[in-house]
């Protein structure tokens, strides 16, 4: 199964020095049933953008609690055993929780099958959102649109063996 687990690049970095994302609980995101229902597309790749999208999102929460951390969204996408990642039945068809999985043990980096990252144009924006999602999950329909501006970027696709440029962005 295909995971996209939500990180800062701290945290990438740590992963990469570690050789594994972890420690486990891990949340991460994938084309679950509630996934699928709520889309209602039988297009594994828009269902799988759809989990991207939703990691970008878990990412901004991360960026919003560590104001220090560079201000890019990064998702890893890695396969991982079908059986490893688990939704939780009861959050159902919870919009907040669509996609989401818990995996219980660390994912070796080696799992790992592309980076995703925010480009510099995003930087502002993603500033922007990070600082105005409390407001926004409070119902602030002006925070909102600005939490939406950050997901107008796209993340950018990198090969793992990138991780160590991408990673040389968060000491700048």
């Amino acid at each position: 199964m295909r995971v996209y687990v939500p990180l800062t690049l701290p945290g990438l970095a740590a992963a990469h020095r570690t050789g594994e994302l972890g420690p486990g609980p891990l949340t991460a995101y994938a084309v679950t049933p509630a996934l699928r229902e709520w889309y209602l597309s039988d297009d594994i790749e828009e269902l799988e953008y759809a989990a991207l999208n939703r990691a970008a999102v878990a990412s901004l929460r991360l960026l919003a609690t560590h104001p220090g951390t560079p201000r890019r969204r990064v998702v890893v996408a890695a396969d991982v055993p079908d059986g490893d990642a688990v939704a939780d039945p009861d959050r159902g068809l919870d919009p907040g929780a669509l996609g989401e999985v818990r995996i219980a043990k660390p994912v070796g980096m080696d799992r790992a099958a592309a980076v995703h990252v925010d480009g510099d144009e995003a930087e502002h924006d993603v500033t922007a959102a990070a600082e105005a999602l409390g407001a926004a999950d409070l119902g602030d329909d002006d925070a909102q649109f600005t939490v939406d501006g950050a997901e107008d970027h796209d993340l950018l696709w990198y090969a793992t063996q990138e991780i160590p440029n991408l990673i040389a962005v968060e000491s700048d």
